[in-house]
């Protein structure tokens, strides 16, 4: 699947709720639908309709177990989207690097700040 037919996949903001909530592991087809429903203004058909967008388009597997259908993501094409987006890293990881560094000089700053005067500053007050 091309990067760009993945991110319009993506693209719906259900589906992409979908997903984060089977980032953190199997679920079935009921729990997905009852914490999307409880977040979003949709049918339980809507929400399975969903499902199989993810599981056609190949961002989520899925299993029988008795009656109940088990969704898991499929990383495959999110590591698509990973590549794809490598070549536009460098837009925002030097920024990111450069706020790290600011946050850390910040820190360094307060904690200087906040520390007990060293044993010479406290000889030289009078």
């Amino acid at each position: 699947m091309p990067a760009v037919h993945a991110f319009d996949v993506l693209g719906d903001p259900v589906r992409r709720r979908i997903l984060e909530l089977l980032a953190d592991g199997e679920r079935s087809a009921g729990e997905v639908t009852a914490v999307v429903r409880a977040e979003f203004p949709i049918s339980q058909p809507a929400v399975s309709l969903h499902l199989r967008v993810l599981r056609e388009n190949g961002f989520t597997t899925v299993r029988a177990d008795g009656a109940r259908r088990l969704y898991s993501v499929d990383p495959a094409p999110l590591q698509r989207i990973d590549v794809w987006l490598e070549r536009y890293r460098r837009f925002w990881a030097q920024p990111l690097d450069a706020l790290a560094t600011e946050l850390a000089r910040g820190q360094r700053e307060r904690r200087t700040k906040d520390s007990p005067a060293t044993t010479e500053e406290q000889l030289d007050r009078p």
